[in-house]
């Protein structure tokens, strides 16, 4: 009877010990999403950003959608601190210090590419922002024919 007993404590403290491991290891392993478009990050970082605000960091996947969030949520981007992954040095940087293509694929089809060498028909983040913003970009159709040109 003794033996029953402490192999049922022994299985009762294995249960309870490998039951907090596995949600401990869940949290770790959560993927990040994208608070605008709800899509998951790219493992790349590329066409990444985040926003850090003073109480957290906001991850997004694309360029666009970090300007749509910040638009929604009366965040001004020159305020706090904003990084964007570039594809040429493959690291997060200031948004306002990089060159923009606007022919790149990227999650969402905005077409924003960051980098930090000039590039050839780049443009700013201010006109990033502004083009996000009256929906001049690689997911409207009609944009996306004239700057491809087909």
């Amino acid at each position: 009877m003794y033996k029953n007993l402490i192999f049922t404590f022994f299985v009762s403290v294995f249960v309870i010990i490998t039951g907090c491991n596995s949600t401990t290891q869940e949290s770790v392993d959560k993927p990040k999403i994208c608070p605008q478009c709800h899509m998951e990050l790219p493992k790349s970082n590329k066409n990444t950003a985040f926003v850090l605000l003073s109480d957290k960091t906001i991850y997004f996947d694309d360029v666009g959608c970090m300007i749509l969030w910040a638009k929604e949520h009366d965040v001004e981007l020159k305020n706090v601190t904003v990084k964007v992954f570039t594809n040429d040095t493959k690291k997060y940087t200031d948004p306002y210090k990089l060159n923009y293509r606007i022919d790149e694929k990227t999650p969402m089809n905005y077409g924003f590419g960051a980098y930090e060498s000039k590039q050839e028909r780049s443009i700013g983040f201010d006109e990033v922002i502004l083009k996000m913003l009256r929906g001049e970009h690689m997911a409207n159709p009609k944009i996306r024919k004239q700057i491809l040109g087909y």
